[in-house]
């Protein structure tokens, strides 16, 4: 029988090699990672930002606004630049160097620059979640603890990080939401103005996802994609494959809306409805009766 520290070394052995059948998928550590710690403060940072004293420290003067503002600003260009740095190091080969680094400094101001109107579009998401839901007490209680405003940040941020193509960061910055939350967003989804969803578990919006204006979602909903086996059917990665919600479409609880189809302005589709096709604007689809149907090529999100 080995001892304690000849199992240790044994199994830190084992455990530092890739030339294990099941351990091939796993990168090398020969580059930056990205933090997943340092992203959530990160995420902190910006939520100190956009909304002073509801998160971070408490600010009882508005004299002193512009102080913690300026504070939590300099501290997330710093952790940007390094945070950037990093994902374009662990995806991009031979991307090493000063380039990189004035790279990621650019995309960091960049990035900055675009925060006042990630408020304003999270401002008139506040106001979308406080005016449908009759037990909201006020705008306040909704930013300090509603899901979907958290995941709405996440996502807003995450989304505006991937139109710069910073890669990784903005995919764990939306899984840090939906950990938390329950509310799947796809960073690449495009989502409009005054958008919520009530309650919001369970939820699940697909990459190529488009909503519209004053859209409202109700728990378990899915924008989904037909068909898993993306190549055998002719379909690109990155192509339309998930649903267009116009604007004023509502969608209530655990209803599947599946494939790249046109949810027409101003319908409502009712609870636990499997939708596959387009319908035209002013619509209202309700479940009628069971239909069968048999399950292909993994037809989910």
């Amino acid at each position: 029988m080995l001892s304690p520290t000849e199992t240790i070394l044994k199994n830190v052995d084992i455990l530092s090699q890739h030339s294990t059948e099941e351990y091939k998928y796993i990168p090398r550590h020969d580059k930056p990672l990205p933090s997943i710690e340092r992203l959530a403060e990160i995420m902190d940072l910006i939520k100190s930002i956009l909304f002073p004293g509801f998160f971070g420290d408490s600010i009882a003067n508005q004299k002193t606004l512009k102080y913690h503002i300026g504070m939590n600003m300099e501290r997330l260009y710093t952790l940007l630049v390094e945070q950037i740095h990093n994902g374009i190091c662990f995806n991009t080969k031979n991307a090493v160097g000063k380039d990189v680094k004035s790279k990621a400094s650019e995309l960091a101001i960049t990035f900055i620059d675009k925060i006042p109107e990630i408020k304003r579009l999270l401002c008139t998401d506040v106001k979308s979640t406080f005016d449908g839901d009759p037990a909201a007490k006020s705008y306040g209680e909704v930013i300090f603890s509603y899901p979907t405003i958290k995941a709405l940040i996440n996502h807003r941020v995450a989304h505006e990080l991937l139109l710069l193509g910073i890669p990784t960061i903005p995919r764990i910055i939306s899984e840090q939401a939906h950990s938390e939350t329950g509310i799947d967003i796809h960073p690449a989804a495009t989502i409009g103005e005054y958008f919520s969803i009530d309650h919001g578990t369970g939820v699940v919006i697909g990459e190529t996802c488009i909503i519209g204006n004053h859209v409202r979602l109700y728990q378990g909903v899915t924008l989904g994609t037909k068909s898993r086996n993306l190549e055998e059917n002719g379909i690109s990665k990155g192509a339309p494959r998930h649903p267009v919600l116009e604007d004023n479409v509502t969608i209530y609880s655990n209803s599947t809306i599946l494939g790249h189809i046109i949810i027409g302005h101003d319908t409502v589709v009712g609870g636990n409805v499997w939708l596959t096709n387009s319908v035209p604007p002013y619509s209202s689809i309700l479940q009628q009766k069971a239909v069968e149907s048999s399950f292909i090529d993994g037809l989910g999100i």
